[in-house]
């Protein structure tokens, strides 16, 4: 399905967004990727779900990517005799692994490995943030802490440890046994929950064993501090800024979120925007002028891709939701400054063949009357690399791979086409290519494309040639060499 924007709308399916009608509708609307929230649901709701994306893309004939989001460890407080207690700024409060009810004085912290890497000083922060305590003495089965800011304190309340990096692997039981029922379904991505370190990445690939890729969500300010590490074993980045703008001070996360999307554009990986983007159209028909400029923001910063969470999951208006990002987008794009911006931030990175000839390939498509640039790719490695350019005209990624298909919908301005099958010769490389721009009204007779191949074909990461070629097949066949 030809989108008439580059950056691509992930849409996380839930309540509200449960059947056929409203995923396909969604679809429709713009979204490229649905995002299925190990968080909420049975295997059982999961599959359903699974099952409709993949009735929606045969239906349509349209490659949907299908991204399934891991919960993670989840550090919460025990329970209250009361239910609730309410903390007063300036008072002592203990955390600690007594079983017994909490008071106005402690609670329960289940989790003996956050006592293990504390220190004095250390903040634990509850319910969002929206308590703040330091820690000023600690062992190995308690924290005694002095309240920053006060509040209601509840039953079973998350919490944060921003300022070390607990010895907690990042998949817990239930992510392990999650991943194994997601990848047997057949997703494309897995999203990994509670990064610290490149470790927990390698963790969740050998479990996948190649059968999704595995894009890191960077959430956790010792993920901020190790990220050249997590990138360079990630296929992919979610800025998750929900939890890391209540580990950091919120100032600190616009800045953070340009610095990842730049590195990941070096890069050449995919990176999701995320967290709060349309928050108000939870319940609203139209977003703030603030959320606007927020999705905004993202796109003129080169995301790949922009999210919706509960807009899209269970809030009143999903289809809504999405259509306003895939105007925004649209709107974004179309302005001249967007182009200067994406330009200006382009980095010469190459030091392959493949980087050279997918950097000619946009400079041909830049200065002369080049109407897409075709790339045949069979990782997708290729693709990527030609949406790192940022290039002015479409991008066709051609692929016989299923897979791979999939998975390139959440890359920056990529329009995939199957095949059907492998391709031997160059000449039908090109042959095909024409077909593909023509078929996905990207370009006429009369017009020129840019096809980059790698000779020999299937042969991951081998992109040596390029051709600029005639849309007429007629044309094609006249000027190739026998």
């Amino acid at each position: 399905m030809r989108r008439l924007r580059n950056v691509k709308i992930v849409a996380t399916l839930g309540p509200a967004s449960n059947d056929y009608e409203m995923i396909r509708k969604l679809h429709e609307a713009g979204a490229d990727v649905f995002r299925l929230n190990m968080s909420h649901g049975d295997h059982s709701e999961i599959k359903a779900r699974h099952e409709i994306i993949r009735q929606v893309e045969k239906d349509l004939d349209s490659p949907i990517a299908i991204l399934a989001d891991l919960q993670g460890p989840k550090l919460r407080v025990g329970t209250f005799a009361n239910g609730e207690e309410e903390l007063v700024e300036g008072a002592a409060f203990r955390m600690d692994l007594d079983e017994a009810e909490g008071d106005e004085s402690r609670v329960r912290l289940p989790h003996p490995e956050i006592f293990a890497a504390l220190e004095v000083g250390a903040h634990l922060l509850v319910n969002d943030g929206k308590i703040r305590l330091e820690v000023t003495a600690c062992g190995a089965d308690f924290a005694d802490c002095v309240v920053i800011a006060g509040g209601t304190i509840s039953n079973r309340k998350g919490v944060n440890v921003p300022d070390v990096v607990l010895p907690l692997a990042a998949l817990s039981d239930k992510d392990r046994a999650d991943l194994e029922f997601v990848c047997q379904l057949g997703v494309d991505w897995l999203a990994l929950s509670f990064v610290q370190r490149a470790e927990d990445v390698n963790e969740a690939r050998e479990l996948a064993q190649g059968r999704a890729a595995i894009l890191s969500k960077i959430e956790k300010p010792a993920a901020v501090k190790a990220f050249n590490e997590i990138l360079e074993v990630s296929d992919g980045i979610m800025v998750a800024r929900g939890d890391l703008g209540v580990e950091l001070p919120v100032q600190n996360v616009p800045p953070i979120q340009k610095q990842l999307i730049r590195k990941c554009r070096a890069a050449a990986k995919p990176v999701i925007v995320a967290t709060q983007m349309l928050e108000s159209m939870i319940e609203s028909p139209m977003p703030t002028r603030a959320e606007v400029s927020d999705v905004a923001t993202a796109i003129y910063e080169g995301t790949d891709a922009i999210m919706l969470s509960a807009e899209s999951a269970a809030g009143s208006y999903p289809i809504e939701a999405v259509t306003t990002m895939n105007n925004v987008a649209i709107e974004v794009e179309d302005d001249p400054t967007y182009q200067e911006i994406i330009e200006a931030s382009r980095t010469a990175n190459r030091t392959t063949v493949a980087d050279g000839i997918v950097a000619a390939a946009r400079e041909i498509a830049e200065t002369t009357d080049v109407k897409a640039i075709c790339c045949f790719t069979q990782s997708g490695t290729t693709a990527l690399l030609t949406a790192r350019e940022r290039p002015r005209v479409p991008i066709i990624a051609l692929t016989p791979l299923v897979g791979t298909a999939r998975r390139l919908c959440l890359s920056w301005g990529t329009n995939v086409f199957l095949t059907g099958g492998d391709v031997e010769r160059f000449k039908m490389a090109v042959v095909g290519a024409a077909r593909a721009a023509r078929m996905m009204g990207l370009a006429e007779e009369a017009d020129q494309i840019v096809v980059t191949a790698g000779v020999p074909f299937n042969v991951t990461g081998s992109t040596n040639i390029l051709r600029v070629a005639p849309c007429e097949e007629r044309l094609i066949f006249r000027t190739d060499p026998e």
